[in-house]
């Protein structure tokens, strides 16, 4: 075969890649592949890592505005709280301002795989943002963050 025979195609995505959109998916792709890899042999999804982090920083949250600040439905919470619950990660009691809500901790098994999953986390994304300046990084995590509309 003669060498233009194996020319490499180059696919333009000039229209594509203009917008923001094309990008983010495609990097969350690689941040939920990542995640995948790394926690998920701990028996962690994205979700219920949300959760048991968010119940980490917060202490006594109820399970109500544990699943409003991660955007999830209160029927879809009951459910993933019934499930950490049930693995011994996280425990649910009365909550003392409350009686008709609940308020979670995390067990010490809870605690020990958030610690866990952190660690191997920040590993992964370690690797995939090896591209970006430390500044950049922080940068990212701001804009990103003003796009969700979650910041402040």
């Amino acid at each position: 075969m003669a060498a233009a025979d194996h020319k490499v195609e180059t696919t333009r995505l000039t229209l594509l890649g203009s917008f923001a959109g094309y990008f983010l998916r495609r990097a969350s792709q690689r941040f939920a592949a990542g995640f995948a890899d790394t926690v998920g042999p701990m028996g962690m999804r994205q979700v219920l890592f949300g959760v048991l982090t968010v119940i980490h920083d917060n202490p006594g949250i109820r399970q109500g505005a544990a699943g409003e600040a991660l955007g999830i439905q209160r029927a879809n919470m009951v459910s993933l709280v019934n499930e950490l619950v049930d693995r011994g990660l996280v425990e649910r009691r009365v909550s003392e301002s409350d009686r008709r809500a609940f308020a979670l901790e995390l067990t010490p098994a809870g605690k020990v795989l958030v610690e866990q999953g952190v660690e191997r986390i920040r590993g992964n994304e370690d690797e995939l943002l090896a591209p970006l300046t430390p500044t950049e990084r922080r940068t990212l995590l701001d804009l990103l963050s003003r796009l969700d509309g979650s910041a402040g």
